[in-house]
This record gives structure tokens, C-alpha cells and sequence, in this order.
């Protein structure tokens, strides 16, 4: 079958019973004609099936896809079993080593994935897919029902002229490939969503954090520096913030280091002007956890868990750079612009016999952005 011109100069549309008997070949000659399609030359790299320079050719396109697929099982490894928490340097065992080879493990393993399964479907492209020039004319309008029926055709005959068909090893190989890359994808899109708020009951980290006492032994709030310096009233001036982090006497050197890495201990530590103090909206339950003029939040914004630390003394407001959240220092730092939707978590704070400040507590309701089950 084949197109016929018509008084227009135009092809001559077959009706439905010729279309229902019109054969693979007959829909792609009928479709190409229709589209103003001319193949100009088309050549099959390897007109006889199954010789040895084929075989050769589908081998080395082969291990490309299984070179991805053993990079995305490397992935899904050291993703899921690499060990990713914080280890100061000098501890035991390596730990600090293989903490700061782990981003670039996942990301080599990853990166080569891609690389492989990009590799090996341009190696088949361009060995194993005939080669050929094609010239279309542009027209415009909708596809009618022959234009459908042709087009698919012409699909199932590239699907059968490149000869994937036939070539089981690079099926399965990219099958393989492909399966695990997107697996790996999937864990790494939702790996950090897949935990179980609940495991350890009230202690479980996402509802704990290091300014928890569970002996009741007084949590200090220190400073960032190479020596512990605890933070008293004394150090800030009006409309001054500080960061602080918890220390308990009792810690060692390497416990202390990791409370100051951990990503919920950050606390921003303000204190108010005299006006502002005494202007100040307190929190429904929350009304003594303040000390005077000093007021103690989590510097871990509730929108995506950015540090907000970007502090305007006038207005006490505080500025999340990453996405421009605001929070009234004013009103128990409650956002007032952009996407956050949770106020702050406030530390409740006092100053004991020393002069120093401490924590009277963890915070009450779980620091940092959403996550499933949160109860606040």
C-alpha cells in the first residue's frame, strides 16, 4: 500500500479497511510519505546478524551497563552502611577518616552510574543503531487518525530495526543498570524521610537533643571556641546575639565536640533593649523561660533547617538567608514573612550561683522543619 496523489498534489488518505490490512512496512512507507519524510541513506552497521565484530560491539556496550550497575549497588552500600556521623579527629578506629570520605564515596558512585548507563546507551547508538539521514518538511495542523496509526507503526519499526530485540546481553545488562541506578535514586530522593520518629520512645533523637539532662546535671551554654568559655549575662551588650551550644562538666573532650556538631544543638542567645523587653508577647506556657532581657531560640529555621542567624537589632527580627523567613524576636519568634509556619523552639534558660547561663531543660517540642508523626 502506499500513499497516491490526489487533484490537490496532495496524498490520497487510505480508508479504514486498508489501514486494518496494512502491514508494518506498508504503515511506515504511508506514514513517512504523509509526514514529507525522505530517507536519504540508511545503512545497518552490521547487515549479517550475530558476527563476531557484532558480538564484540555488544559486549563493550554491555559493560558499561553492568559498570552501572555495580557503581549503583556501591551506592546504595555506602549510602545505606558508610559511616556518615561526625568523628573529631584522633578517634578510634579511623571513625574521622571515614566520616570525610563519605560524602565523596556517594558521590563518585553515583557520578559513575550516571556516566556508565549515559556511555553505554550512546555506545549503542551510535555502533549498533543503523545509521541513517532523514529530511522532513515542516507542516502544520493536528494528527488525524491516519497520522496515529503510522507513527506507531514507524516506533515499533525503530524498536525493531535497532535490534534490541535481538540482543538479549544488552536487555538484560541495561535492565540491570537501569534498575539499580533508579533504585539508587529512590533511596537517595527518600532516605532521609525513612525513619522511625519513634524508635527509642521519648529519647529518640528526633524529640532529644544535647541540651537534655537526663541526671539532672546543669547544661551550660558556651561558645564556639578552641576553650570552653560558658556565656554569662556580662558578655552581651543590648540588642547583641550570640551563638551558644551545650557543655556538661561531665563530658569529655570528644563528647563536647560532638555536642557542638550535633544539627540541633545551635541556639541563638538575644538579648533584647530595655524598650523592646518590655514590649515582648510571651509564648501561652512559656512565660518564664526567659532570663530579663535575654532570650534563648533554636537557630535551626522550622521551613528547611537553614541557620537563621541574620539578626536586625532595631526591629528584632531574625532573617533565615536561604529562603527569607522572618521571625519576631518580639512576639516568641513567630514568623511573620516568608515559608516558614512554626514559631521558633524556645530553651529556657537561668543563670545559676556562678553567673552563668544554663538550661533549665531540652526544648519541649522537636527542633528544625517537619517530619512525619511530629506532635507540634
Amino acid at each position: 500500500m502506499s500513499a497516491q496523489r490526489g487533484s490537490t498534489g496532495g496524498p490520497q488518505l487510505p480508508n479504514d479497511a486498508d489501514l486494518s490490512t496494512a502491514s508494518r512496512e506498508d504503515l511506515v512507507r504511508l506514514g513517512s510519505s504523509l509526514d514529507g519524510v525522505t530517507i536519504v541513506h540508511r545503512q545497518d552497521p552490521f547487515p549479517v546478524p550475530g558476527t563476531r565484530a557484532e558480538k564484540r560491539t555488544e559486549r563493550a556496550v554491555a559493560r558499561w551497563f553492568f559498570l552501572a550497575a555495580l557503581a549503583g549497588l556501591g551506592f546504595l552500600a555506602a549510602y545505606l552502611f558508610w559511616p556518615f556521623q561526625y568523628a573529631p579527629p584522633g578517634s578510634p578506629g579511623d571513625r574521622h577518616l571515614l566520616y570525610q570520605l563519605y560524602t565523596p564515596i556517594i558521590g563518585v558512585l553515583l557520578g559513575l552510574a550516571v556516566f556508565a548507563v549515559g556511555a553505554g546507551t550512546i555506545g549503542y547508538a551510535r555502533n549498533l543503531l543503523p545509521h541513517e539521514t532523514a529530511v522532513q518538511e515542516r507542516h502544520m495542523g493536528g494528527s488525524s487518525e491516519v497520522d496515529r496509526a503510522t507513527v506507531g507503526a514507524i516506533l515499533a519499526d525503530s524498536g525493531i530495526s535497532s535490534g534490541i530485540a535481538r540482543r538479549s546481553l544488552i536487555k538484560r545488562a541495561a535492565g540491570i543498570g537501569g534498575l539499580v541506578l533508579g533504585a539508587g535514586l529512590g533511596v537517595f530522593a527518600l532516605g532521609g524521610l525513612v525513619r522511625n520518629p519513634w524508635k527509642g520512645g521519648n529519647e529518640a533523637a528526633l524529640w532529644v537533643t544535647p541540651w537534655h539532662s537526663a541526671n539532672g546535671e546543669p547544661v551550660f551554654l558556651r561558645y564556639d571556641s578552641e576553650h570552653v568559655t560558658l556565656a554569662r549575662p556580662e558578655d552581651l551588650a543590648a540588642g547583641s546575639i550570640a551563638t551558644v551550644f551545650p557543655y556538661k562538666r561531665s563530658w569529655t573532650e570528644q563528647e563536647a565536640q560532638e555536642a557542638m556538631r550535633a544539627s540541633d544543638s545551635p541556639v541563638m542567645l538575644i538579648r533584647l533593649h530595655p524598650e523592646q523587653a518590655a514590649r515582648v508577647i510571651q509564648r501561652k506556657g512559656q512565660v518564664s523561660f526567659h532570663y530579663g532581657d535575654f532570650y534563648a531560640y533554636s537557630k535551626i529555621c522550622t521551613h528547611l533547617g537553614c541557620p537563621a542567624s541574620l539578626y536586625e537589632a532595631q526591629t528584632a527580627r531574625l532573617l533565615c538567608p536561604c529562603h527569607q523567613s522572618q521571625f519576631d524576636m518580639l512576639e516568641y519568634a513567630k514568623p511573620i514573612f516568608g515559608p516558614a509556619t512554626r514559631a521558633l523552639p524556645q530553651l529556657h534558660i537561668d543563670v545559676n550561683d556562678e553567673g552563668y547561663f544554663y538550661a533549665k531543660g531540652d526544648f519541649i517540642e522537636p527542633v528544625g522543619p517537619a517530619f512525619w508523626e511530629r506532635r507540634s
